[in-house]
């Protein structure tokens, strides 16, 4: 349905030049989304969809183990939207204190992203709301340190910023000037909360992440942070009881319509097209991590068996089984921290689950060396290659 622009235009001058910004009006839209046969057929589907995803992850003997990876899968897909040439194993690499292979600055830039992720979901946890108050705490873990640093992290931005171009005036967007941030985000928060009328989970979460882009509240980091605002509202509500859910494979794969759906909102007001694109991608995201889910349970039921064969090193072998779950790229050093075996033990289980195919080791070297769980890395690393 095209509406028309779905907010109004300011006039402002900013960098010597005056331009529009554009404030949207508070959702949910008007007149009202019209929920055809077709998109009610789709959001039945995508909760069916995300209903599976959660049967298969309720039942895992220790669904956090695959959280810890997954998470940092969504880390590197967001932030490569985003353009840094981070791979999944140059975040692993780097977490288990190694050197990347691209620059210091892009692998910190996606481990900040993983840690904003998981603080989020963690002070869902413990009972925080999902709220302006929740949403500042992310940002200001995603900008911690590195590139944003600068850039008031956890703080709604005081300064006009644009979107596209090289300045406001030739710029895709402009969003509202700074004095209208707060206004505009108090009014989204209530719609997070179902005001000023109830609104179901998965049409929230699609309105919701438009209204947030389109604000663009903060200096930098807004992108990472409006898909990180999906997986928190799904989460938040109940529709997964683990956030093994992520958007951000989708819109990199369907990037150029993911923008083009993003400016149609605005200027057309054709909300229903895009709600259309975002059910499609939770029924696709949906079911691709539950065919990964089940792929990497097979894996570890497969690779256990294997390690219930070495006789007297079985136990410790499943200990290191149990960490690499957890850290498929990873140390001597880190094995014996976590597991508190000695350092000798753990290199003589990674020498075993070497022999069994299990583990390789990427250095060559004598000292120093990393291990990687080759099957559960490969399989994450569909979709994440880095764009070089």
């Amino acid at each position: 349905m095209k509406r028309g622009h779905t907010g109004h235009y300011l006039p402002i001058s900013t960098l010597g030049e005056t331009c529009r910004a554009f404030v949207p009006a508070p959702l949910p839209p008007e007149p009202a989304l019209y929920m055809d046969d077709r998109l009610q057929d789709l959001a039945q589907q995508a909760s069916l969809a995300l209903g599976r995803l959660d049967g298969i992850s309720t039942p895992l003997p220790e669904p956090h183990h695959m959280l810890y990876s997954y998470i940092r899968k969504e880390a590197v897909l967001s932030s490569q939207i985003e353009g840094t040439q981070s791979s999944l194993s140059d975040l692993l690499l780097y977490e288990a204190e190694g050197s990347p292979g691209v620059p210091v600055d892009d692998v910190r830039e996606v481990s900040n992203c993983a840690a904003a992720l998981e603080h989020g979901i963690q002070l869902l946890r413990e009972g925080l709301p999902l709220s302006l108050r929740l949403i500042r705490e992310v940002h200001g873990t995603l900008l911690r340190d590195g590139r944003g640093a600068d850039k008031h992290p956890g703080e709604f931005r005081r300064s006009q910023n644009w979107i596209g171009g090289t300045r406001p005036g030739n710029a895709r967007h402009v969003p509202p000037p700074p004095d209208a941030v707060i206004e505009c985000m108090g009014a989204l928060e209530n719609f997070l909360h179902g005001q000023p009328v109830a609104t179901p989970v998965l049409i929230r979460a699609a309105l919701a992440h438009v209204q947030f882009e389109t604000i663009h509240p903060f200096l930098d980091g807004n992108g990472r942070t409006g898909r990180l605002l999906i997986t928190f509202l799904l989460h938040a509500e109940g529709l997964l009881s683990q956030p093994l859910l992520y958007l951000s494979l989708y819109f990199k794969q369907h990037r150029s319509r993911y923008y083009e759906l993003l400016q149609s909102v605005r200027t057309e007001g054709d909300w229903e097209e895009w709600i259309e694109f975002f059910l499609e991608g939770i029924i696709a995201v949906a079911s691709q991590a539950a065919g990964t889910a089940r792929r990497l349970l097979a894996l570890f039921q497969g690779h256990q068996q294997q390690v219930r064969g070495l006789g007297r090193l079985t136990s410790s072998a499943l200990r290191l089984m149990d960490h690499l779950q957890r850290h498929p790229v990873t140390t001597a050093t880190a094995v014996a921290a976590d597991t508190g075996m000695s350092f000798h033990t753990a290199q003589k289980m990674f020498a075993a689950l070497q022999s069994l195919g299990i583990v390789t080791e990427g250095t060559g070297r004598k000292y120093g060396r990393f291990y990687t769980y080759t099957g559960y890395l490969d399989i994450l690393n569909e979709g994440t290659q880095s764009p070089n």
